[in-house]
Parts: C-alpha cells; sequence; structure tokens
C-alpha cells in the first residue's frame, strides 16, 4: 500500500498541472506576503549575504541574487536542453515541422512589443519606460502547459506539440534578447574565460566523460566568465544545454540530453521556480504609487501586450502564413486550437519577470511591470480555461 501511495505521489509530481499549481499558490504566499505586517521580514529575507565559495575565490552576494542569478542557470540549463532536443529530433528538427510554430512565435513576440511601446514610446535601449517592450514578449512554459493540462486528455496532443514548440521558440527570442539588449559592454577577459569553460566541455565529450557532475567545473567556469564579461551569467546554462550531447552510443542508456532533463525537471519545477516566484512576485499594493502615470503604462503596456497582444500575434500571423501557402495546420488542430495557443502564450510569468528585472532600475517602474505580468498571466490562464473547455475540449 505505502509502496502505491510513494508511486502515486511521485506521478503527481511529476504532472505539468502539479507544477503550474505550486507555481500559482507560491505567488499567492509571496502577494500576501508583502502586503502583510510581516512585510518587512520579506525584504529583509532576500537582502541577506550569502557567500559561495573557497577562500579568495569566494563571492558574497544576496540570497535574491543566489536565487536569480545561480538557481536560475539550472532553468535555463534546462531550456537550452529542450532547445537542443527539439532540434534534434523534434519540432525543430526539420523545416516542415518548424515553420508554423516559428511564424506564430514571431508573430506572439512582435506584436506584443509593438503594443507595449504605443503605450511606452521611446529609445529601447536608454528610455526607462520604453527598455521593458522585451517583457511580454515570454511564455511561461510550465504554466501554460500546466493550464492546458487541466483541460484533459480530449485537447489533440498536436496541440500539446505546438504550444511547446511555439514556447521554446519564445525562450529561444527571450535569451537573444537577454544577450543582446541587456547585457552590459562585454569585457574581453570575461569572454575568455568563458571560451575557457566552453572549450572544456568539448575535450571531456572527446575523451568521453559520460559523468553529468564533471560538467559542473566548466559550467562554474562559464557562469563566472559570464558573470565578469558583463552578460547575464545565467546565460551559461543555455550554452551547457546546446552543447548537450543528443545521442549515445549505448543502446541501453537515454541520451544526455534527455537523461539530464529528466533528472533536473522535478528540482527545476518544483523547487528553483516556486523559489524564484517567492523571492520577486512580492510586490507590495500599499507602497505602490497609483498616480504615477509611467508606472501605469508600463503596467497597462505589460498587461495587453500579453492578454491582447500574444493572441493576437500568434493568430493573424499564422492564418497568414497558411494562406500564404508557406505551412499548414498540424492533424486535428483547428483555428479554435490555434487561439487557444495563442492565449496560453499569454501567461509570461517566469520569463517575463525575469526580463523585468533586468529592464527596469526603478523600483516603481520594476513593481508596475511585475503587477503587469501577474494580472495577465491571470486573465490569460482564465481566458484560456474558459476557451479551451467550451470551444476546443469537444472538438
Amino acid at each position: 500500500m505505502s509502496h502505491r501511495l510513494l508511486q502515486s505521489i511521485s506521478k503527481l509530481l511529476h504532472t505539468d498541472a502539479f507544477g503550474g499549481g505550486l507555481l500559482l499558490a507560491i505567488t499567492a504566499i509571496a502577494l500576501v506576503w508583502a502586503n502583510s505586517p510581516a512585510a518587512d521580514s520579506y525584504e529583509h529575507l532576500w537582502h541577506l549575504t550569502l557567500p559561495l565559495g573557497i577562500g579568495n575565490l569566494s563571492i558574497v552576494d544576496t540570497l535574491h541574487f543566489w536565487i536569480n542569478d545561480g538557481l536560475m542557470t539550472f532553468f535555463f540549463l534546462v531550456v537550452g536542453m529542450e532547445i537542443r532536443q527539439e532540434i534534434h529530433a523534434g519540432a525543430l528538427s526539420s523545416v516542415r515541422q518548424a515553420a508554423l510554430p516559428v511564424i506564430a512565435a514571431i508573430g506572439g513576440v512582435c506584436v506584443p512589443a509593438l503594443i507595449y511601446l504605443l503605450l511606452n514610446p521611446g529609445d529601447i535601449r536608454i528610455d526607462a519606460q520604453a527598455r521593458g517592450w522585451a517583457v511580454p514578449t515570454a511564455t511561461d512554459i510550465a504554466f501554460a502547459v500546466g493550464i492546458l493540462a487541466l483541460l484533459g486528455k480530449s485537447i489533440p496532443a498536436n496541440l500539446r506539440i505546438l504550444l511547446l514548440a511555439l514556447a521554446i521558440i519564445d525562450d529561444i527570442v527571450a535569451v537573444l534578447i537577454i544577450a543582446l539588449f541587456y547585457s552590459g559592454g562585454l569585457a574581453t577577459e570575461g569572454l575568455l574565460i568563458v571560451g575557457a569553460g566552453i572549450a572544456l566541455v568539448l575535450v571531456f565529450q572527446r575523451c568521453g566523460v559520460a559523468s553529468a557532475w564533471a560538467y559542473v567545473l566548466p559550467g562554474a567556469i562559464i557562469w563566472l566568465g559570464l558573470l565578469k564579461a558583463g552578460a547575464h551569467p545565467t546565460l551559461a546554462g543555455v550554452v551547457l544545454g546546446l552543447l548537450t550531447p543528443a545521442t549515445t552510443q549505448s543502446t541501453q542508456q537515454l541520451p544526455p540530453v534527455i537523461r539530464v532533463q529528466k533528472a533536473l525537471h522535478p528540482w527545476v519545477s518544483l523547487l528553483i521556480m516556486p523559489l524564484f516566484a517567492l523571492a520577486n512576485a512580492g510586490v507590495g499594493f500599499g507602497d505602490h504609487d497609483w498616480s504615477d502615470a509611467a508606472a501605469l503604462h508600463v503596467m497597462l503596456g505589460v498587461a495587453l501586450a500579453l492578454v491582447i497582444g500574444k493572441p493576437l500575434g500568434v493568430m493573424v500571423v499564422s492564418w497568414l502564413a497558411v494562406r500564404l501557402g508557406w505551412c499548414r495546420l498540424p492533424t486535428n488542430v483547428t483555428w479554435e486550437g490555434v487561439a487557444l495557443v495563442g492565449l496560453l502564450a499569454g501567461i509570461g510569468f517566469t520569463m517575463s519577470i525575469f526580463i523585468a528585472m533586468l529592464a527596469f532600475t526603478d523600483p516603481q517602474l520594476l513593481g508596475s511591470a511585475k503587477l503587469g505580468v501577474l494580472i495577465a498571466s491571470a486573465c490569460a490562464a482564465i481566458l484560456a480555461l474558459l476557451w479551451g473547455y467550451f470551444r476546443v475540449r469537444d472538438k
């Protein structure tokens, strides 16, 4: 009986719906905590300093830094391995398979960015408000897939694949945006360290080193190199993920890109992402200046771009591409299903909040952007559930 119970618990912990539900619950806890009489303890906790390393090689920084810039590297590692796997033998492995999700993702990135900039015009590199243009371009895979799972097995399997492919392409775009627009001037010394870390990974692979633990050292070197270079260190996860082999010589063993991803997935979805939500979703409503026009425009820009811009961009660009004969809808996927994917893509959450923290240095604008993400993600999830239940589920 106990063995069966443990199996049931293990199965539950690996479901997408449970991961999405946990993230939602932790977000609610963060909001309640940040607006409770104990709000000071919320802020104090994340500003506690924590040393990591040995002797002169140790780095002393806040708990907030170690979650956002340290632990989130593993989130980006899983993202990188998902991209690697899909390019090798998945939805991105051929032009024909990748055409629709790539085109849909382009629409789902460009239209939200344009809507945001209509409400917050300016130079995207220097204007405080305009710098948030990329916040509504991202899709939260865990949340989106979790909401889709709530609709049950009557949702076509190809619709889930389309959503996953679109979200992965969104992640690729988000990673490129972070690297190109939200990293400072890159220091040559740091880039040389990154190069040394990548070279060490390639040497290990050439020598047939199969243990994932062996790659912690070159991964740490790449992370430190990016930090020193002025780029965001979490990109080390993406680099390492893309370098992970997608094939294996042994027929008895899964390829490293699948094996390591499976091992990390529960830790990322059940520990790292909830910790990130707890550390970053707590926005104090009492301290927020609701009369600040700039902050209001940022919040509205993010919220409207995600809730309206995402589905609009996905639908319109996909329809044009199919109409022009560039691609076609997958089997059993209707236009109602594509609209559902567009609504789910409006759930930004993890990646959107992450980009917001890179885009805004003003606490007021950052708080507004986070509120916009939270409001939009909640609205998009509700709309997707209603649309999926009444328009897609029985088709």
